[in-house]
């Protein structure tokens, strides 16, 4: 049956084939949870997560959102709650990273804007939709936001991203501070660097900009330079989810848990 039988979970940008999303839902999916596929739009690769869910066996819902629309955020938690009777987990995963330029370069309105209304503004509609069917259910429920280290530390030619980042922490505070007497948690998950697709054009840009021979030689010198031998993988990020939605870390909330093979340990 699985630890999560009879629960149900949204992933916002869970449809693309490698990413956080993907690999968070997979996890939940081998725990018997019912799975909700999100992203702006459910194209033939959403499709095929969702295929690939219901294939290990998940009850799966695949359900478009643009998250910098805040009644796009409410429709899809009340079609989940219509689908499944309502949400148990919300993971705020949708996400602009790769709007890389430096500082003085930054487009106010397309560069800035487009990724604090994903990013940042999404998280808070997503949260306020999900936490208010949470409330109204009687339920409780788990709320967690995939931060990044940039939620902790600062890096070049990312401004809009590590402020989105580093503000999401605040928000997972704030919710979990007024959410908690309802029995809902909120929590954020700070990966290191992940090489997903988003990962894989961070990875093309910073090897220029660090004057790296190749992509290879700066994902070697990344390896190098983390304790563990190795960047972050989905799978990592996944676990970290299972355990903030168990019943184990139920006395868990407004924190920001770093999954960084010790790259970060603030």
């Amino acid at each position: 049956m699985g630890a999560f039988a009879g629960k149900t979970i949204v992933v916002t940008g869970s449809g693309k084939h490698k990413g956080l999303g993907q690999g968070i839902l997979q996890a939940f999916a081998d725990q018997g949870a019912n799975c909700v596929v999100s992203d702006i739009t459910i194209d033939a690769e959403a499709e095929e997560v969702a295929g690939e869910l219901r294939a290990r066996g998940a009850e799966v819902a695949a359900i478009a959102c643009n998250v910098a629309d805040a009644e796009a955020c409410r429709a899809l938690v009340a079609e989940t709650v219509a689908r499944f009777g309502g949400v148990d987990i919300f993971v705020n995963n949708a996400g602009i990273g790769f709007r890389m330029k430096p500082l003085l370069e930054v487009d106010p309105a397309s560069e800035w804007d487009e990724v604090i209304a994903v990013n940042l503004s999404g998280a808070f509609y997503c949260t306020q939709a999900a936490a208010r069917a949470m409330v109204e259910r009687g339920k409780g429920g788990r709320i967690i936001n995939i931060a990044s280290q940039a939620a902790k530390s600062g890096f070049p030619h990312l401004p809009a991203y590590v402020s989105s980042k580093h503000g999401m922490i605040g928000l997972t505070r704030a919710s979990a501070l007024e959410l908690g007497k309802h029995g809902i948690t909120v929590n954020a998950v700070c990966p290191n660097h992940v090489t997903t697709a988003l990962g894989a054009r961070q990875n093309e840009y910073f090897s220029k900009l660090l004057g790296f021979a190749s992509v290879e030689d700066y994902l070697a010198n990344m390896a190098a330079r983390n304790p563990m031998g190795r960047p972050g993988l989905p799978s990592d990020t996944a676990a970290a989810c299972l355990w903030l939605a168990s019943d184990a870390a139920f006395y868990v909330t407004g924190e920001a848990l770093n999954v960084s093979g010790g790259e970060e340990m603030h």
